[in-house]
């Protein structure tokens, strides 16, 4: 096919998932020409599997987007039909925002957010092979044979990356929800030198909500309190008329059914060859891994206000159709639902991420980026949170200027990145709270304060949001400095404090002291002392609150966060030679050479790698001499 010069940008992205639509908007918002060009464009920012967004992990990564400048937690804010924070029993750590997405709103809203963006073209086309020039990336070519020359480009393609589809016996080449797949793109990035592998992720079926029994399933309504993913959003849109989703169980029967069919499972009868997700398996993996229980919680979810379907949320499968309209029909609840759409079982191909800068920049390539699933993950909240960080780095280098990286101790979205470029990953990786050694700093309440002056710094914050943020933070520092300074007496709570069930006081304490008591509130605290000068927002309370009950845990994570800082500091040549490192185990040496960490910090996570090979390596890098010898 004949090849032509269409146009020239600053930065191309590629494929307009959730990873592509955060890349696109944050480089076109810092003031590069972008191109976002995507397979279809009816597919924007699409939901192929669970039409919700947030959970455990995931929904703190949502705001850190919205902290930084970034689209979804506004999108899903104008789009939900249900909200509800999860894990309310439990610490501030773990607390977790969860929204059900109208699906086909979300979609359309964050279409019309990039259609209305100025530096920002959409186009629909499909990227063939990459423009590459001794090691370095200057645009893509499309299928027409288009030609878009670039600064930058960013990669998104998520599972559509030789996708391909599997239902019981039948299989075929599709992307996610029978899209056309990308197959050249894979073959190109293997001609210039990059490890691929395949991975594999499901969805259950869509039943017709007509046909369920509501009466036989647990409901599950939304909040009442209001809560919102974006920090932009005003409580006084707070949606009141929320869809209810519902709970309901497998049983005997329903395991029976999958057990019987296990021959015609393609889990099992070795047709899918990618690998699952070890945190989101199949109804039928379920059913073999955990033989001994008696039954499987499944969600039935709304996938909107202008449709009857319902997503069966934990009932993925790949399991033949027939056998997928049995395993409904022996759920309460579904006996008589109708099936609208099967389960499907999707491999397609990711990049090793152990390839990558921390920045996302491949070390294959020069100035190309890559974000989302086709990096190893799995989940909206994962791709958003990359394309952000992608859009933002390729950005930067299209304009010459430093890098962004955020740490472990910064974000989430650090401890994502950090775990797949040090780490790699063997599976669809997904955010857990548990991966974060830092999680009582990296809490959803308090997002903004640790990154909206990142993002005003990079031109993603307005100079009118900024304001409000530094506004909010001044409230919260002057009111844990006034309770600092304001004494309570034991005769003010000795009453209060029998009634809790607790001893008086022997000698005053602090204001601040007196609220760090768990049977204490604020607004308990309010009763014993005056109220602030200034009316204080209810977030800005939240944070009183929670910075000063946690203030000790909170001291020490910040003790730890120094000491980490000072190994981040301690940089690793790029010019090493690890066999030139006399006395490294064998398999640090491997995976140091492999992984080439960019610091001693980023080496001590690498598995495999001791104690004993970073006090090697540490003392070689002193002593400088292990630099490669360059030829003459």
């Amino acid at each position: 096919m004949k090849e032509f010069d269409a146009h020239d940008y600053d930065v191309v992205v590629v494929g307009a998932g959730h990873a592509g639509s955060e890349a696109a908007l944050a480089a076109a918002r810092m003031g590069n020409q972008t191109l976002l060009i995507t397979i279809n464009l009816d597919m924007v920012a699409f939901m192929p599997c669970n039409p919700s967004v947030g959970g455990p992990a995931k929904g703190v990564v949502v705001r850190e987007v919205d902290a930084l400048g970034g689209e979804m937690g506004r999108n899903i804010d104008k789009t939900y039909i249900q909200m509800r924070m999860l894990n309310t029993g439990k610490g501030p750590a773990v607390r977790a925002l969860r929204a059900q997405a109208d699906k086909n709103a979300y979609h359309r809203s964050m279409k019309a957010t990039l259609e209305a963006e100025p530096n920002l073209t959409l186009r629909q086309g499909m990227v063939d092979s990459l423009i590459v020039e001794d090691g370095v990336c200057k645009g893509v070519v499309t299928a027409t044979g288009a030609r878009y020359h670039a600064k930058t480009v960013v990669l998104t393609a998520g599972t559509s990356s030789r996708g391909k589809i599997i239902i019981g016996e039948l299989t075929y080449s599709s992307g996610p929800n029978n899209s056309i797949p990308s197959i050249k793109l894979s073959e190109n990035l293997e001609q210039n030198g990059f490890k691929l592998r395949r991975f594999k992720t499901g969805t259950p079926p869509r039943v017709d909500g007509n046909t369920i029994d509501f009466d036989k399933t647990i409901e599950q309504p939304g909040d009442k309190e209001v809560n919102h993913f974006s920090f932009e959003t005003p409580d006084s849109v707070y949606l009141k008329d929320q869809l209810s989703c519902w709970m309901t169980y497998t049983n005997p029967t329903t395991h029976k059914i999958i057990r019987d069919n296990l021959d015609r499972a393609p889990m099992f009868t070795g047709v899918i060859k990618g690998v699952g997700p070890r945190y989101c398996p199949s109804i039928e993996d379920k059913v073999v891994r955990f033989a001994d229980k008696p039954r499987h919680q499944i969600f039935l979810e709304p996938e909107g206000r202008d449709t009857d379907e319902y997503y069966v949320g934990d009932f993925s499968t790949s399991m033949p159709e027939e056998i997928q309209q049995k395993m409904i029909h022996s759920v309460a609840g579904l006996e008589h639902a109708h099936m609208m759409r099967p389960g499907y079982a999707i491999e397609y191909d990711v990049i090793e991420p152990w390839q990558l800068h921390p920045t996302l920049e491949t070390k294959v390539i020069k100035n190309l980026y890559t974000a989302g699933q086709m990096n190893g993950t799995s989940g909206y909240e994962e791709a958003a949170g990359q394309g952000i960080m992608a859009g933002i780095n390729a950005a930067l280098r299209a304009q010459g200027k430093e890098p962004f990286v955020l740490k472990r101790s910064d974000a989430y979205i650090g401890v994502m990145i950090d775990d797949l470029v040090t780490k790699g990953t063997n599976e669809p990786y997904r955010l857990l709270t548990s991966r974060a050694e830092y999680r009582l700093l990296l809490r959803h309440d308090n997002a903004d304060l640790r990154l909206t002056e990142k993002g005003h710094d990079l031109g993603l914050i307005s100079d009118e949001r900024y304001a409000k943020f530094v506004a909010k933070r001044d409230a919260i520092n002057n009111e844990l400095k006034r309770l600092d300074s304001i004494r309570i007496k034991p005769a003010q709570v000795k009453d209060f404090l029998l009634e809790k069930g607790k001893s008086p006081l022997k000698d005053g304490v602090l204001a601040s002291e007196f609220l760090r008591r768990p049977e204490v509130s604020y607004d308990d605290l309010l009763k014993f002392i005056p109220a602030s000068p200034e009316p204080l927002d209810r977030r800005v309370i939240e944070q009183v609150e929670i910075q000063t009950k946690y203030a000790g845990y909170i001291k020490k994570e910040l003790a730890q966060v120094d000491k980490l800082k000072r190994s981040e500091a301690k940089k690793i040549p790029d010019n090493i030679d690890y066999d030139a490192i006399d006395g490294l185990a064998t398999e640090a040496h491997q995976k140091l050479k492999k992984i080439q960490p960019e610091t001693i910090a980023q080496a001590m996570r690498i598995s495999g790698v001791n104690p004993a090979d970073i006090a090697i390596l540490s003392v070689y890098i002193q002593q400088g001499k292990i630099a490669k010898v360059k030829p003459a």
